[in-house]
């Protein structure tokens, strides 16, 4: 069995999150790739512009550009999964208030606090299925309580099938933390743990 350690995403990591999403990630064919993982963090005008050059560029060649420099600004925060120096997963989790779009109106409205919430996982393809995904959740947590935060919340998408969108993950991985449904709308559901 792999020992896989969870690293909170500094600066100097910044070439190890370049290094997953240029090599790792998405080799599977998901269609979610080909993504750096920006979004989150851009605001709508950001990506209108990004989406603009794609024709220029390419699709990952801009998608890359705009992560490198939004490393250089600190505006992309989460969690690196690493197998030994080698970086293998990807959780993007930050206070509420950083994510425009992201973070359903629904969740905003029944708000605990001081919220961090987790937006994404993506997790190198022959890595899935050994607790990686739990693994985020429970240095989130453990770091998000030491740093005076309410609550962590995810935004689970409601589906009975394991899917290739299920970027948010799933329901079952947030109980199995011990987080609580505390409201669903439109197929997704406010998943929450009080600290």
């Amino acid at each position: 069995m792999k020992t896989i350690v969870i690293r909170p995403l500094t600066a100097e990591l910044s070439a190890d999150y370049l290094d997953f999403f240029d090599h790792r990630a998405f080799t599977d064919d998901n269609p979610n790739g080909p993504c750096y993982c920006t979004s989150p963090n851009q605001e709508p005008e950001q990506i209108e512009q990004m989406v603009r050059e794609f024709k220029t560029y390419g699709v990952k060649e801009t998608l890359r550009k705009h992560a490198a420099e939004m490393l250089g600004r600190n505006q992309i925060h989460g969690y690196l999964a690493y197998d030994g120096d080698q970086s293998v997963g990807w959780c993007n989790a930050a206070d509420m208030e950083s994510y425009a779009g992201f973070v359903p109106a629904f969740a905003r409205e029944i708000a605990c606090g001081k919220t961090i919430s987790i937006v994404c996982f993506e997790i190198a393809p022959e890595y899935r299925g050994m607790g990686i995904a739990s693994a985020f959740i429970d240095s989130i947590c453990t770091d998000a309580g030491s740093k005076g935060y309410a609550a962590v919340e995810g935004y689970a998408k409601l589906s009975d099938q394991r899917n290739d969108f299920d970027y948010q993950g799933p329901l079952c991985l947030y109980q199995k933390a011990g987080f609580i449904e505390v409201a669903r709308e439109k197929g997704q559901a406010v998943m929450r743990r009080i600290l």
